[in-house]
């Protein structure tokens, strides 16, 4: 993959990991503890960690020798309020936070910055299509900037983690959900 990227546009030295197992947010479908099985878990956990593992691995090289590389992972405010327990889905986001963490600090010195963007239920994704629009209404009434985050509110917050201004910003998660979450 990196020799591809490279060979198109050069030397990447930026990684935005948003791999998501097949997932729907759609809380009635929800799989619930009792019928909740460790291949769930394991299934999204594969997916979301082991997904970052491979791409970080795949790039470290490169970033280490140009002194230089921006690792954003894409994490979940249910971390902070599960307040729709995908016990899946949530358990392999604190898993990739943990990696993203760990990993900020064995890369750091090598000027390598990793960081994870949180957000809430945005609003559109292939993935909250499922999501009744009641669902969307409450939590803008819950937030205090009144709406629900989307896919362009997320996607400004990489680009920070992205720019030279987040230089002496690693190991951090940042949510991005409207003030859903304090935390």
């Amino acid at each position: 993959m990196v020799d591809q990227i490279t060979g198109r546009f050069g030397a990447p030295d930026v990684l935005v990991h948003n791999a998501l197992a097949d997932f729907a947010f759609n809380g009635d479908a929800r799989t619930h503890l009792d019928r909740l099985c460790w291949a769930d878990i394991a299934r999204q956990t594969e997916t979301a960690v082991g997904g970052a593992l491979n791409c970080l691995a795949a790039m470290q090289a490169h970033c280490a020798a140009q002194g230089f590389g921006r690792i954003i992972t894409i994490g979940t405010n249910l971390m902070q309020n599960p307040v729709v327990p995908y016990h899946d889905y949530t358990a392999a986001k604190g898993a990739t936070l943990a990696f993203t963490r760990t990993a900020a600090k064995e890369l750091g010195p090598m000027g390598i910055t990793v960081n994870m963007v949180s957000g809430g239920l945005l609003r559109t994704t292939d993935a909250s299509a499922a999501t009744p629009d009641a669902v969307f209404d409450i939590i803008a009434s819950q937030t205090p900037l009144g709406r629900v985050t989307t896919p362009e509110d997320l996607a400004d917050a990489v680009l920070f983690f992205a720019s030279p201004w987040a230089r002496a910003v690693t190991g951090q998660n940042l949510i991005v959900d409207g003030g859903l979450v304090f935390g």
